[in-house]
């Protein structure tokens, strides 16, 4: 019982999130921020709203632009003689060049920084809107989709960066849960807004307007996003392990906890003083382009695949994200192509209606993967002595696996009778709401085994649920063709309730995984220059 309170020997992802020992529950921060005011960690609340906001209007419309093209595949068929195959087909590619980009852009995170990846992110994005605006034959299809894949790539992992690099982890839940809104707004709520815009103005517009508000992004990114990449050495000292020994002036700051009272029984911990000595950097020193460390490169184009086949936390992330995307672009796919034809007979507008239901469950889903999931960590670790552990987060996992089957096979069962509309929205709206659950819950518990890798770690997760989807969409008429849709739907139903029971082993053995996996995980963070002291 002792060696399980000696922090010495806790694995990584163990921390003490709770003081139990104070006369009320004292949240510790963790990571322990340094006593730097240029410390992402110590800025006030508005500038950390400034930034994540940027980051979600960002990640919003680049999920816009991946996911509105299928409202379009109806007059595309008429007026360019496209067929399914070949829409699949550039499908198939924009997640083919998702999954290159985040191999790529990744190392280039961690040598050069945040802000200019998501600038040059953005102006790819802008760029191949443009392309796509102006389709007239396969290439450009192809193309135009291949680009809009590689600029958007970046997505799915900076903002994990951007949230460790931010937050605590008793917040990391509810901003991913921000994050998974953000998300779901643009792949759900846009393509809505496409198909109004198809009929009403044509198919090309709706890239038109795309190009529009990636131009108002990007001019904002520029000028208002903040380089969030801390080194935390400052003039030959290590400011983490000053901010340890200083703490406040008046009194000796224990663990780097600094309390902002918000009721009698509970406090939360947001900031911590900093040296008045260090001097805040200038708006032009927080807006440079680049913010060079002098790591290398290659290890983080081969990292993240060793980090797959390392830790089970990757492992699992990859296998449940990639999956659960995978169902999505399935039904995505099948509904632009399906209710086109009788007994649906749907139009632009009305397939982009569809996708109202999903959003609407991932609403619901959002609050319970995100700040439920921090909540219940909170609880769970004051019942454990004060001590978090990251399978805490996998509790909520569990109905998943229930709700997820259900909301497969109402869709795709529906779909194979010609069943009223409204059972397949229902269907995808409990499929909405466990993407956004289980999203949040498996990107967090990730973030907090292993957050010193956590770019690494999200590239290996990225580029296996983007095969994933290419697998499964250039094999996907086929597929039906064989199978039919029933058993198809029945089959992926199967496939994803074994897959959300994961945790189960998780909850009896992660913790053993981390502490045998742990010498690899240290010397793959003291490898990042940029990794947080701790």
């Amino acid at each position: 019982m002792d060696d399980d309170r000696d922090e010495n020997i806790w694995p990584p992802g163990t921390v003490r999130l709770e003081d139990v020992h104070q006369s009320r529950d004292q949240i510790v921060l963790f990571p322990i921020p340094s006593a730097d005011p240029n410390d992402p960690l110590n800025w006030s609340t508005s500038r950390k709203v400034l930034n994540f906001t940027l980051v979600s209007f960002f990640v919003l419309w680049t999920f816009v632009q991946l996911d509105i093209g299928f409202t379009a595949w109806g007059p595309m068929q008429e007026e360019l003689g496209f067929s399914l195959d070949i829409l699949n087909a550039g499908a198939a590619v924009n997640y083919g060049g998702l999954a290159v980009g985040c191999i790529f852009f990744m190392p280039l995170v961690h040598k050069y920084g945040r802000r200019p990846v998501y600038i040059f992110s953005v102006a790819l994005q802008f760029a191949s809107c443009i392309w796509q605006a102006q389709t007239y034959i396969n290439g450009d299809l192809l193309g135009s989709n291949l680009i809009s894949g590689i600029g958007g790539a970046i997505s799915e992992i900076i903002v994990q960066v951007t949230i460790a690099d931010l937050f605590f982890v008793h917040q990391h839940a509810t901003m991913n849960g921000w994050y998974v809104i953000a998300q779901t707004a643009g792949a759900f709520l846009g393509p809505v807004a496409s198909g109004y815009i198809v009929v009403a103005q044509g198919w090309r517009w709706m890239w038109w307007w795309c190009v529009i508000f990636f131009g108002v992004t990007l001019l904002c990114v520029i000028f208002l996003f903040e380089e969030s990449k801390y080194i935390p050495i400052l003039n030959g000292r290590d400011v983490v392990n000053d901010a340890q020994v200083n703490g406040e002036p008046s009194e000796p700051r224990k663990d780097g906890d600094v309390m902002d009272t918000k009721s009698a029984s509970e406090t939360i911990a947001t900031r911590v003083p900093t040296n008045p000595d260090i001097r805040s950097n200038t708006y032009f020193q927080r807006m440079a382009l680049v913010t060079i460390t002098d790591e290398s490169l290659w290890p983080h184009f081969y990292q993240p695949i060793v980090t797959l086949f390392t830790f089970p936390a990757v492992t699992y992330a990859a296998i449940t994200y990639g999956s659960t995307l995978s169902w999505f672009a399935i039904m995505t796919s099948l509904q632009a192509s399906y209710m086109l034809i009788p007994p649906y007979n749907f139009d632009a507008i009305g397939v982009g209606l569809m996708n109202v239901a999903p959003f609407v469950g991932a609403i619901l889903g959002f609050p319970f993967g995100g700040h439920l999931s921090d909540k219940s960590i909170l609880w769970l670790s004051k019942r454990n002595g004060g001590i978090y552990e990251p399978e805490m987060r996998l509790w909520l996992a569990l109905p998943i696996a229930i709700v997820s089957p259900v909301g497969i096979l109402m869709f795709g069962l529906g779909l194979a009778y010609g069943a009223h509309w409204a059972i397949l929205a229902v269907g995808f709206g409990f499929f909405g709401f466990s993407l956004a659950a289980i999203s949040g819950i498996t990107l967090s518990y990730l973030m907090d085994c292993y957050q010193d890798i956590i770019g690494d770690a999200l590239v290996g997760v990225i580029f296996m649920r983007n095969i994933f989807s290419v697998i499964v969409l250039f094999v996907l008429t086929p597929w039906v063709d064989a199978m039919g849709m029933r058993d198809l739907h029945i089959l992926v139903a199967v496939i994803a309730f074994l897959i959300l029971l994961i945790p189960v082993p998780l909850l009896i053995w992660g913790k053993k995984a981390r502490m045998a996996t742990a010498p690899s995980y240290r010397r793959m963070a003291a490898n990042q220059l940029s990794h947080r002291t701790i």
